[in-house]
């Protein structure tokens, strides 16, 4: 280098060194690498293969889809649209299940039904003076909450000697995921069911 009146004068040399193109080189870690890819693909695979499957133990009440544990007198899990459907098609609910089920029937309430019914108001009050009424068994409830909607579907899954009455269609899609249960519901002012092969619902009221 030298200098020229106080500034730096460059070479050919030096211009030559600090414009030169330099060539990229990838990182050997890089994903783009065909080796690298392949170990990647191989990792993911041991870890899939360390993972713990969780395999659901079939309940040893079903015979196949055939639920053992149905017979009379019948549990049924009451929800809380069920009883304002009853209301409104004036079916009364112990006289409408034996006749669509031709058996006794023990009408079940939980905690958290009653708490919604609760909250529904001033409105909802012939629902929930029939809801008191003693022939109707209680169950507690151990979860946080009034949303009745889990605890019915854990309850049914748990224990399958339960048929679940209900007329909403979200809680009607998750209970038929569960094998082996049957569904209630109001249809034409009389009760009906449905997953259950030996009965065919109640005759017409006229």
């Amino acid at each position: 280098r030298e200098f020229i009146m106080g500034k730096q004068k460059k070479t050919k040399r030096f211009a030559t060194r600090k414009f030169a193109a330099v060539k990229k080189i990838l990182n050997p870690k890089d994903t783009r690498i065909k080796k690298n890819q392949v170990k990647v693909a191989l990792e993911l695979q041991q870890k899939e293969e360390k993972k713990v499957r969780h395999v659901q133990q079939t309940s040893s009440a079903l015979f196949f889809k055939y639920n053992t544990q149905l017979g009379p007198p019948y549990h049924i899990l009451v929800d809380t649209n069920f009883v304002n459907f009853s209301i409104q098609n004036k079916v009364d609910i112990f006289q409408g299940m034996m006749d669509c089920l031709y058996a006794t029937c023990i009408p079940c309430v939980t905690d958290c039904v009653m708490a919604e019914l609760e909250k529904l108001g001033p409105q909802y009050r012939v629902a929930m003076k029939m809801v008191k009424d003693p022939r109707f068994q209680r169950l507690p409830c151990l979860h946080k909450g009034t949303y009745a909607d889990d605890c019915l579907v854990d309850r049914v899954s748990q224990h399958k000697c339960y048929i679940v009455a209900t007329c909403d269609r979200d809680l009607k899609r998750r209970i038929r995921k569960v094998p082996g249960v049957p569904i209630m519901y109001v249809s034409q002012h009389r009760y009906s069911i449905e997953r259950m092969p030996d009965d065919f619902g109640a005759p017409r009221q006229k």
